[in-house]
């Protein structure tokens, strides 16, 4: 019996290791691809997700403040940041195939899923570009202790498609946008050519993803004939529980559709609210 989407994502979802994770959302993408190219899309179907996906023993999860902090100018210090941006895109690879499994109560267009499966099937990728990177250099994915600050903000717009549509993507994955650039400089000066190569293919697939965000919360708003800045200021301050810093990547930010109007007033309420000293 051929199995529904929701149910593939699950599968996704319910698989601790990181490569089998992976290895399945691309076999998972490949079949809805498949299925759509041949005019037969799978249904879309309805499944009950965890509330957090099955995860490997290591690496151990603390709270970010708790997660050492190295110099990333040093040889463990570089490692240490791969280990944590392969952390985050195991996350996403997670947060893409959730947000296909618990909003199928919501009646969205094939397209919606064409790009969350597409996404996934990406940050699958970058998740294994990244293992690679570190198992080149003598080490692997859970040597080092991770955080699992990304998963609370799944676990906050459970139950919220634009909630999730406007943290997620619109403000976890922009930031993305914001420090990559740094990142493959870094490594660039480093001269780590394998690190510098995957980090520019994240950079530049990345911006999709956040556009994906921004299509589907602005469709949402029209459907329901709301204003999608209001909005979005109103689910930011609800559900994200971190601060908007800049400096901020507006050109990458403007290519994914997403406008300063959106993310620059909410950075300058942290600036100016009483007791503050700026940005943490």
């Amino acid at each position: 019996m051929t199995k529904t989407l929701a149910e593939m994502a699950v599968e996704v979802l319910t698989t601790a290791d990181g490569r089998a994770k992976t290895a399945l959302s691309h076999q998972h993408a490949d079949n809805w691809r498949a299925a759509r190219a041949a005019g037969a899309p799978l249904a879309i179907g309805r499944a009950d997700p965890p509330l957090r996906p099955s995860r490997p023993d290591r690496p151990e999860l603390l709270p970010p403040r708790d997660v050492p902090r190295r110099r990333p100018g040093s040889p463990a210090g570089r490692i240490a940041l791969l280990h944590s941006l392969a952390h985050i895109e195991l996350n996403a690879v997670d947060l893409h195939w959730d947000i296909i499994a618990r909003f199928t109560d919501v009646a969205m267009p094939l397209g919606f899923y064409d790009d969350w499966v597409k996404a996934a099937d990406e940050e699958s990728k970058h998740f294994n570009l990244l293992c690679d990177c570190l198992e080149a250099l003598g080490s692997h994915y859970g040597a080092l202790p991770a955080h699992a600050f990304m998963w609370r903000a799944a676990e906050d717009t459970a139950t919220d498609l634009l909630g999730r549509l406007a943290v997620v993507p619109m403000v976890l994955e922009a930031r993305g946008l914001d420090v990559t650039p740094g990142m493959i400089d870094l490594f660039g000066k480093a001269s780590e050519a394998a690190a510098t190569a995957a980090l520019k293919v994240i950079y530049a697939e990345e911006v999709g993803h956040v556009a994906y965000g921004v299509k589907w919360f602005n469709w949402l708003c029209g459907r329901d004939g709301v204003d999608p800045k209001e909005v979005f200021h109103g689910l930011v301050r609800k559900y994200f529980h971190g601060t908007l810093k800049p400096p901020f990547n507006d050109e990458k930010r403007a290519e994914a559709g997403l406008p300063p109007d959106f993310y620059w007033p909410l950075a300058e309420e942290v600036e100016n609210a009483p007791g503050t000293a700026g940005f943490r």
